[in-house]
């Protein structure tokens, strides 16, 4: 018989695979902080950090699943994919490697500022970019840095990837969540072994989170074109800030 714990552990993971595929997030910014707020009623404490390394295996299950979908249709920038790949990868690796010795503070603190980026940018709205022009040459450097986000905060750095292939890289938006969720599929497989190395991966939980993620992002990634933009992203905006202000209250509030 499957547990409550079991079953919480599956809807966090579902959750995070719809909404993480229709905005190319990664489902990290659910997984994460939920682990972290659910589990506790459950009679089982979690650490940020072990939440992070099961997000891992999340991002990869985003990316798995939501890229098949995303191919089908023939959204993704296969090539640019393959060409930023590396810099996200690398910058992942290190990313993980911060993970493994900062503090939990330290890295509650950096993702609260995050997610309240991530709902600015929701709100504000992602500038459209249909017309193809020359890629910035802070696209690297940028994916890098997205990489980096992904390792320490189990996220798939879709929150920087998505503006930065938008914006900088000239993609179309849809197509830029679309090469988004392809590199944060094969990012978050070195950031999965490193956390695993550490001895912070429970496999258990991860596989939860895996099982969810897949039927959410599969739903997610046919859902997008026919959810409006505007009250999922109001809705999720909202999610995010008060999430932020909870971890930073749990972390700051007593002091």
């Amino acid at each position: 018989m499957i547990s409550a714990l079991t079953l919480a552990v599956i809807g966090i993971g579902i959750l995070a695979g719809v909404l993480g595929a229709i905005l190319g997030l990664g489902g990290g910014v659910i997984v994460v902080p939920a682990l972290e707020f659910v589990l506790p009623y459950f009679g089982r404490e979690i650490s940020i950090s072990q939440a992070v390394a099961v997000s891992q295996i999340g991002v990869l299950a985003v990316g798995l699943s939501g890229a098949a979908s995303y191919l089908q249709q023939g959204l993704v920038r296969a090539r640019t994919g393959y060409l930023l790949s590396p810099y996200t990868i690398a910058g992942g690796a290190a990313g993980s490697f911060l993970g493994l010795v900062l503090p939990a503070r330290a890295v509650a603190t950096v993702f609260a500022c995050l997610l309240l980026y991530s709902a600015y940018n929701l709100l504000r709205g992602l500038r459209r970019v249909e017309v193809e022009r020359q890629p910035s040459r802070l696209v690297p450097p940028a994916m890098t840095f997205a990489g980096i986000m992904s390792g320490l905060l189990g996220i798939g750095g879709g929150t920087v990837q998505v503006p930065v292939l938008n914006l900088l890289a000239g993609v179309p938006i849809r197509q830029a969540i679309a090469t988004s969720t392809f590199i944060m599929g094969l990012t978050a497989v070195g950031n999965a072994l490193v956390y695993q190395a550490g001895g912070l991966l429970d496999v258990r939980l991860a596989a939860g989170i895996a099982l969810g993620v897949l039927i959410g992002a599969r739903a997610g990634a046919g859902l997008q074109s026919r959810i409006p933009a505007a009250q999922l992203k109001l809705f999720f905006s909202l999610l995010l800030i008060f999430t932020a202000v909870q971890l930073l209250w749990k972390y700051w509030g007593n002091g």
